[in-house]
């Protein structure tokens, strides 16, 4: 199990759009590194060592699976992305932003790539009274006091002033969410999705049991025959599994992210059924569909028909090499019209048909920032 860890950082900018900056790197933080929990107020301060413009500084709190070696990487890759031009002066200089690590947890960390705490942090009214503001408490593990009385004893005079203007704080999928169902046809990388978002924001996992279900190879091979006993066994292990593990929350894990949901049963036994064994079938999904829990988003990966073959080809499972064009466009249709019709459901519809967010990080942040912003 991944370990979530509480960092600290300092920002601070004097050039071109301040307000614009911090936020950019908030949000490039909140993408790149982890979960921001709380933002401190802006406060500005004259350039500290050398003449230039005011500086705007602020404190953030956030949660991250990084380890320390990792957490600066990423940070110096994003003061590289938003322009900073690092020298090898150690004089101070003009910035359009500077991030740094204060503190993280409460461990002691001497390194030839990160000293933390941050060995200049007590001496700074500009870290410690926005540090003081977001994490009074918090014990300085050198000083061995908290954070509010370092700033009590913080000897530096320079004057520094609040302003008004706030920062927008990313909301976490955690705090967001409790439950996400991930949809789309076959080969459209639903669970690969659901396992990439599983591991990164340590989320329950709850994945289709679809390898385990007899019927399924017989169904490739004779549709007709095999088609009402194949959907009823589908029908009752989703109901199932789904009524167990939405049941039984992990205290240890921040939310729920399956690669399905139980109306998807629906959508197949429309395509394969006859009239007579779907009207059936109907009735006993009808009674199971009340009770299960629904997800508070539907995230459905639209993929066109030419990709799905590639993938159904490329992930080599035997029983699917057969899978006709024509049948996908059914099931596509199906799951249309659930979308089209479907009033209940919180629902996200995304195009993956051009993207890679398997191999491809921007890909992957681009599906992860449309969820955010639903």
């Amino acid at each position: 199990m991944k370990i979530q860890r509480i960092t600290y950082l300092s920002l601070g900018t004097n050039q071109g759009n301040k307000l614009e900056n911090l936020q950019k790197a908030i949000n490039l933080i909140d993408n790149e590194v982890g979960a921001i929990k709380k933002i401190s107020s802006i406060y500005k301060t004259a350039s500290w060592g050398f003449e230039g413009d005011d500086f705007y500084n602020i404190c953030i709190k956030i949660s991250t699976y990084q380890q320390p070696e990792t957490l600066i990487n990423s940070l110096l890759k994003i003061e590289n992305e938003l322009g900073r031009q690092r020298s090898n002066t150690k004089e101070y200089q003009n910035r359009n932003i500077d991030i740094d690590i204060l503190l993280f947890d409460d461990e002691i960390i001497f390194s030839k790539m990160l000293i933390v705490p941050h060995s200049k942090m007590l001496d700074r009214k500009f870290v410690m009274v926005p540090l003081s503001e977001i994490a009074e408490n918090i014990i300085h593990p050198i000083a061995k006091k908290q954070i509010k009385v370092c700033l009590q004893n913080c000897t530096d005079s320079s004057e520094i002033h609040k302003i008004e203007e706030q920062l927008v704080r990313p909301i976490p999928l955690s705090e967001k969410y409790n439950y996400i169902a991930i949809e789309g046809n076959i080969g459209a990388g639903k669970t690969s999705l659901t396992k990439m978002i599983s591991d990164e924001f340590n989320a329950k996992i709850v994945l289709e049991r679809f390898a385990d279900n007899p019927f399924l190879p017989k169904f490739y091979e004779d549709k007709e025959r095999y088609a009402f006993p194949l959907e009823m066994s589908f029908l009752a292990d989703r109901y199932q599994q789904l009524s167990d593990d939405l049941a039984q929350f992990d205290l240890f894990k921040n939310f729920i992210v399956s690669d399905y949901y139980i109306f998807k049963s629906l959508i197949f036994a429309q395509i394969t059924l006859q009239k007579e064994e779907y009207l059936l079938y109907r009735k006993m999904f009808d009674l199971m569909y009340k009770e299960i829990t629904k997800p508070d988003l539907y995230v459905y990966l639209y993929q066109n028909t030419e990709r799905l073959l590639e993938n159904i080809k490329n992930r080599g499972r035997e029983y699917e090499q057969n899978i006709q064009a024509e049948y996908l466009q059914k099931i596509h249709d199906g799951y249309k019209n659930f979308i089209k019709t479907e009033k209940n459901l919180n629902i996200l519809l995304i195009d993956v048909s051009e993207i890679d967010f398997v191999k491809n990080k921007k890909d992957y942040n681009y599906i992860i920032n449309k969820i955010k912003l639903n």
